[in-house]
């Protein structure tokens, strides 16, 4: 009896191709610009608020032109916002309950509009890092509105670069606009996930009195970005996993006490990796992620570096550990009335009928029919044996409208 065996899953080498190159070039570039000057100038302080602006070139992979500046400068609204609520709290020097509620009213209102708008990466995650990470440093930052024109005007500059890179490499005009993911009572269920996780993370962080409320509250909501149950709880292992990877990282860049320009040139090197394996080797991209993080607190807020590699350690369980209990207990099955979510909740009866070969970005397979969402699949191929060779046929045609260019 003939039997079948399940793709092999790629070899990281296998799986980074020019492909993610692309968006971690533009990433980077949009935090370099910024960084550099701000080193030039001596203000490595103010790095952290140059970050929280770049990562408005995480949003729009695979996109049109069209639609990737208008989902980038949607991001950048929010991420801009975001730390424009931190810094109003900081400055109000408001409490740690304070902070917990704010931030849970902020994921609950945030999660809707983000489905809504269809951003991808899905959900509010980087607006929440980015407003309880800012509430918890900008107390000492003297010029708090020029932070925030410095987040402001990096978005802006992601904005235009992505665009730019966008036009360079257009997709076929023909295609339809990516949907938004989650929608209706789903998206309702979903902003009542990251209001349950965050407030109960933050909450028990307040009893325990953890250093870093933010980093437990934040830790809580990255299992729920993930479509399903099961994918909700890998990704919680994966945080778990890659932050203890990025701890050993971050040890002997910190504890040494390097300058604060090499701490912020680090920094800037560090976002290349990040974005590049954030995709697809979530654990692995936290091993740079994570002392990204550190080091830009500690640049804006000076402490012990044993002391906050404790506290990540520790945050991280912690809200690691609520944001999949909450994954477990909250499904999208268990309220009366509500449809089970599918990868591409709005396809049409075409387009559930369709039997083409697709190559999906995110289970790192050929998987035949449209069965995942838009923006994860490469295709249609003629055949699987066609559509297992996706990448690779696109790194041949990148090369070749490269050499056209050229």
């Amino acid at each position: 009896m003939p039997t079948t065996s399940a793709p092999a899953r790629p070899s990281i080498r296998q799986a980074v191709t020019e492909i993610d190159h692309l968006p971690a070039a533009r990433v980077f570039a949009g935090l370099a610009v910024p960084g550099l000057i701000l080193i030039a100038l001596g203000r490595e302080d103010l790095l952290i608020f140059a970050v929280f602006g770049s990562f408005t070139g995480m949003y729009g992979f695979a996109e049109s032109p069209r639609q990737r500046l208008l989902h980038q400068s949607e991001a950048a609204v929010m991420l801009v916002g975001a730390v424009g609520a931190g810094i109003l709290l900081a400055r109000l020097h408001a409490s740690p309950v304070v902070l917990v509620v704010a931030v849970t009213v902020f994921a609950a209102l945030a999660s809707p509009i983000t489905d809504r708008l269809g951003l991808r990466p899905e959900g509010p995650f980087f607006g929440i890092f980015a407003f309880g990470a800012i509430a918890m440093v900008a107390h000492v930052q003297p010029n708090p509105v020029l932070a925030l024109m410095i987040c402001a005007a990096t978005a802006v500059l992601c904005v235009v670069v992505g665009y730019l890179e966008s036009v360079r490499r257009a997709r076929d005009p023909n295609a339809p606009e990516i949907a938004p993911h989650r929608t209706g009572r789903i998206s309702l269920v979903q902003a009542a996930r990251y209001a349950l996780a965050i407030s109960i993370a933050g909450g028990i962080g307040l009893l325990l009195g953890v250093g870093h409320a933010n980093w437990v509250m934040a830790g809580a909501a990255v299992p729920l970005a993930a479509a399903s149950a099961r994918d909700r709880i890998n990704r919680g292992l994966h945080r778990v996993a890659g932050t203890v990877l990025g701890l050993l990282v971050t040890a002997p860049l910190l504890i040494p006490g390097p300058s604060p320009a090499v701490l912020a040139l680090a920094i800037i090197a560090l976002l290349y990796p990040t974005e590049l394996f954030m995709a697809r080797h979530y654990a692995l991209a936290l091993g740079f992620f994570t002392p990204l993080i550190i080091s830009m607190t500690e640049l804006a807020s000076p402490a012990d570096p044993l002391t906050m590699l404790t506290d990540r350690g520790v945050d991280t369980l912690l809200g690691a550990a609520v944001g999949i209990a909450v994954a477990v207990l909250v499904r999208d099955t268990g309220v009366p009335g509500l449809p089970t979510q599918s990868c591409e909740p709005l396809h049409t009866d075409a387009m559930a009928d369709d039997n083409q070969w697709y190559y999906c970005i995110k289970h790192h397979k050929a998987e035949q029919g449209k069965t995942c969402w838009y923006g994860d699949r490469m295709g249609p191929y003629p055949d699987q044996a066609t559509a297992e060779r996706a990448l690779e046929i696109a790194r041949a045609r990148n090369k070749a409208a490269d050499a056209e260019d050229d």
